[in-house]
């Protein structure tokens, strides 16, 4: 994608890597539509950030996808870039069903069925844009498990797959297809997990996205260095000395 001139809709992008991402897209020149559940966060963001604009949604749910859609498509008609952030990370023991399973089948309909049914209420109206992006956000932890967050891994790497995939089905139309996968980033997607010494600081890896995203505008995957570890353990033949060392050092 074009690092300027574009309209923007991110849901998820209330706090962390999708709000920080936002405002730097807003600063070099793009519309920004952030999409939350929090009525109240989204107030609070309108007012310090003017001309970042918001919509109501909850990823989660697939009628409020919708209602957010026709909120967003009838205001601005010129959005030619989706990029799916919203997601969850929890920690899961997977020794008895009754202290994962409800936590797993949420992060599955927030991390996988939110971002298909995202791409599901837009991929039309992107077509209809001359040059347009999806970009989905998988992680580093979709190519090297951390053993304590099961699900998280598990849909990041179904993300990773369905962003190859509709790589191929849409190479026929004006739609890019970009994957977003962070390292470990500190943010509160665990809890203390923006204190921790171990992650990559926020305005750092958004800084270092935003100059990847403009020295590579047909970048397939936004890869910054320190996901690098991660994402080619397998290729570079080391995945095992990968894995032992990221669950060694648990830096999420």
């Amino acid at each position: 994608m074009d690092i300027t001139g574009n309209t923007v809709f991110i849901p998820g992008a209330t706090s962390g890597i999708g709000l920080a991402l936002a405002l730097a897209l807003r600063e070099r020149g793009n519309s920004v539509v952030v999409g939350g559940r929090r009525t109240e966060l989204l107030e609070k963001l309108a007012a310090e950030h003017p001309g970042v604009e918001t919509v109501r949604i909850d990823t989660a749910d697939p009628e409020s996808i919708k209602d957010a859609a026709k909120d967003v498509l009838a205001r601005f008609p010129e959005l030619n870039v989706l990029i799916t952030m919203a997601g969850v990370m929890r920690v899961e023991d997977w020794h008895r069903p009754e202290t994962f399973l409800e936590s797993a089948e949420s992060t599955v309909t927030t991390n996988l069925l939110g971002p298909i049914r995202l791409i599901g209420a837009f991929v039309e109206h992107l077509q209809t844009r001359p040059d347009a992006t999806i970009m989905t956000v998988s992680s580093g932890l979709a190519f090297a498990p951390l053993k304590i967050t099961p699900s998280y891994n598990a849909t990041k790497a179904a993300i990773h797959m369905l962003s190859e995939t509709l790589r191929l089905q849409l190479a026929d139309t004006s739609v890019k297809i970009t994957e977003l996968e962070p390292p470990a980033v500190r943010t509160d997607l665990l809890p203390g997990h923006a204190e921790n010494e171990h992650a990559m600081p926020l305005d750092e890896y958004v800084a270092e996205v935003m100059s990847i995203i403009e020295a590579q505008p047909e970048a397939r995957e936004i890869q910054v260095e320190r996901v690098k570890f991660l994402r080619y353990g397998e290729a570079r033949g080391d995945y095992d000395q990968v894995v032992a060392a990221l669950n060694a050092s648990d830096p999420h």
